[in-house]
């Protein structure tokens, strides 16, 4: 277990979009010290990281610095070995979403990090995000059985169009961004999922004959409840109804609204609210409401920087104060079995039963 006293050595691999903003929250962060940055091709860095050694192999890398913690922000179909390697001389993990790109494979990771005593955190950003926790605090006083209706399209076109493109080459958007949304029910209603459907639609030459850009997924939980999920990226995109994040039961609804002027590639739109709105569904004698909606403004919301700094703080967090992160992982497990359920019934044009 690494001293408190002294700064968590860590090691950056992938410097995406992701990979950048993290790589940031640690060089602000005292707790931390970059010991290398890994990245397949040269990329400009922004200003504070273009100081420290980079490499372009994962594991020359972690055996030249030997960190303490290594942060992997690559693309999907290498986290789960880098991530077994890291644990197999003895690191603790910070792994971007998904967790793998295979349940075998995720499963694989969480018991490297059980076998060697080490910690596993995945990047689940929401749950770190004080308007997304407050919604889930909502949402759970309501009580099921829950509908869940949220999507998250991308209208993306130039640099932005060329990042979904890469990530399509292992990923589909419903899964590589549904991970978060299925999360978040997962942590308003207790209950299994049990069965998952799914279609998609390939718009594009542009992506692989056997990936599509388009998906949505309905999830059947077994107290009830019931959820869909919309992902969608590319230039052809609607920006129409874009952002839907809503939660209701029989007792009322819980829902985030989004600025009327946001744009659907801006990623700070993905993370920022602008209001929850809480609805009561009782009426009184009359048949009418008892109460107004009651509308929490989210004042001084932290934007994507600042919620990467707050994720690797809870990761330093992790680290120093030994903190229990089964059920952390056991999430991060359930969530990609559902999206990856979702992406084989998109495949197959069969439900799929958990």
């Amino acid at each position: 277990m690494t001293s408190s006293t002294h700064p968590v050595r860590v090691l950056v691999a992938g410097l995406g979009n992701m990979g950048r903003s993290h790589a940031l929250a640690y060089h602000d962060n005292p707790g931390f010290e970059i010991v290398g940055l890994v990245n397949r091709s040269r990329r400009d860095l922004p200003a504070g990281l273009e100081t420290y050694p980079m490499f372009s192999d994962f594991e020359q890398a972690l055996r030249e610095t030997k960190p303490d913690l290594c942060s992997i922000n690559t693309y999907s179909d290498t986290h789960a070995d880098y991530a077994v390697m890291a644990f197999e001389v003895g690191c603790d993990v910070f792994v971007e979403k998904p967790l793998a790109t295979t349940v075998a494979d995720a499963e694989r990771v969480v018991a490297a990090a059980r076998k060697h005593g080490r910690k596993l955190v995945v990047g689940y950003i929401l749950r770190h995000h004080p308007s997304w926790m407050r919604l889930i605090e909502e949402a759970r006083k309501l009580g099921p059985p829950y509908v869940f209706r949220m999507n998250l399209n991308q209208q993306s076109s130039g640099a932005k169009w060329d990042v979904h493109k890469a990530l399509m080459q292992t990923t589909s958007p419903i899964v590589d961004c549904g991970v978060h949304y299925v999360d978040v029910w997962c942590q308003i209603t207790d209950a299994k999922a049990v069965e998952v459907r799914g279609m998609g639609l390939r718009m594009t030459d542009e992506v692989a004959p056997d990936m599509y850009n388009y998906g949505h997924m309905q999830v059947l939980f077994e107290d009830g409840s019931v959820g869909w999920y919309e992902a969608g990226w590319g230039p052809m995109m609607s920006e129409m109804a874009f952002f839907v994040k809503d939660v209701m039961s029989p007792k009322g609804s819980v829902s985030i609204l989004v600025d009327a002027k946001a744009k659907s590639d801006d990623i700070d739109t993905h993370t920022k609210t602008s209001v929850i709105r809480v609805h009561s569904a009782e009426t009184g004698a009359d048949g009418q409401f008892v109460r107004r909606d009651e509308d929490l403004a989210m004042t001084g919301e932290p934007d994507h920087q600042k919620l990467c700094d707050l994720e690797q703080a809870y990761v330093l967090k992790a680290i120093r104060e030994d903190i229990d992160l089964t059920r952390h992982m056991d999430d991060a497990v359930q969530s990609l079995r559902i999206c990856l359920a979702a992406d084989e019934s998109v495949r197959t044009g069969a439900p799929v039963r958990l």
